[in-house]
């Protein structure tokens, strides 16, 4: 008996994408069926580069062909991505961006900007296309560490219209406040002025194709917040906190911020900062100087996601330092490990976000 394409579709049905809940043939999932005789090929096209249980799914697949089919054929599972959107098509404001990642905490010094930095870089190893906005007006960080201090945005003419373009280091799009004004310079702006150089970040800067945006908002609820929501669609909101009692109460601010009507903007996850203190010289250690457990208490009291703990060691404040952050150094696998894994439960959550919300859209606010 030959085998045929609708026979490996029907073993297929049997293979539930772990997080989607629905089986990859429902989900459009699997194409490029060849048969060779005992030969079986197939691609499967993920909703994430960054997708974490790829090798669970390919395993999945073979058990199934083999199960279903003959076990005695050789399957060749081709793995590839396309990082799924809930936008609507059609908006003017980054037509070409899939996902708009908001980065937010409730107060400054818990590492949001070395998190959102680390997370862009994570997701961009994966093969994603990314982008990173520096929001923090008043408190540029990102070109400190990304290397790029001192560097200005080229522009280009666009039918008559000035547009920025970008500076691209390790594979990712970033632009900041930073980048256009003297470092030495203080930034003194009322809130009109700091959310209409937000708006500009958006709207007068060729961003391109992107999976993921990641914006890097400052800290607290506040003017550039409400921009944000008000100006483009927003995927979801990563809040960053740390283990100790006042850095929860202030992230819970940011959680309640964003799930006010009528924003309702989803929340992605929690992130627990500076979580524990490995030492490099006992790197299986974990030390939680900080408190223990405060970032995924949170989680569970909000019903979110839990995306994971950062470690708090020298590396991390080093790369940040030097404009080579951690998630690239092979030297530190603690580190590069946390953060890579960091980058797969947010791109896990995103999708799971956009196969079970309704469309991302733009807050509208009544006065």
């Amino acid at each position: 008996m030959n085998t045929t394409k609708e026979d490996v579709l029907k073993a297929l049905s049997y293979v539930d994408d772990p997080d989607l809940k629905k089986d990859l043939v429902t989900l459009n999932m699997v194409s490029d069926i060849q048969i060779e005789g005992k030969k079986i090929s197939f691609t499967v096209t993920l909703t994430t580069p960054a997708c974490p249980l790829k090798d669970a799914i390919r395993q999945a697949c073979e058990n199934a062909i083999h199960h279903f089919i003959d076990k005695e054929a050789v399957v060749v599972v081709t793995m590839n991505a396309d990082v799924t959107s809930r936008r609507k098509g059609g908006e003017k404001l980054l037509p070409g961006v899939k996902n708009i990642i908001a980065v937010a905490s409730g107060k400054g010094g818990v590492g949001k900007s070395t998190v959102a930095v680390n997370l862009a870089l994570g997701l961009a190893k994966d093969g994603a296309a990314v982008g990173l906005i520096d929001a923090d007006i008043y408190g540029p960080s990102i070109p400190t560490m990304l290397g790029i201090k001192g560097e200005r945005p080229q522009i280009k003419d666009v039918d008559g219209k000035a547009v920025m373009i970008p500076i691209e280091k390790f594979g990712i799009k970033a632009l900041s406040i930073g980048l256009l004004v003297d470092e030495k310079q203080a930034v003194v702006w009322r809130g009109p002025m700091v959310s209409s150089a937000l708006k500009q970040f958006v709207g007068d800067c060729d961003w391109g194709e992107l999976d993921y945006l990641i914006i890097d908002l400052p800290p607290g609820t506040g003017d550039i917040h409400l921009t944000l929501v008000q100006t483009v669609p927003v995927t979801g909101a990563v809040i960053v906190t740390t283990p100790q009692d006042v850095a929860l109460a202030d992230a819970k601010k940011a959680l309640g911020m964003f799930n006010i009507h009528p924003i309702n903007v989803p929340i992605i996850g929690i992130i627990e900062n500076m979580a524990y203190f490995t030492p490099k010289e006992l790197p299986n250690n974990k030390y939680y100087i900080f408190g223990t457990g405060g970032g995924r208490r949170l989680a569970e009291e909000f019903n979110v996601p839990f995306l994971g703990e950062i470690p708090i060691v020298q590396s991390i404040r080093e790369g940040g330092d030097s404009g080579f952050p951690a998630v690239l150094n092979d030297k530190d696998e603690i580190t590069q490990e946390a953060f890579e894994n960091l980058a797969g439960e947010v791109a896990r959550n995103v999708a799971i976000r956009n196969a079970n919300f309704e469309t991302t859209k733009v807050v509208e606010m009544v006065r």
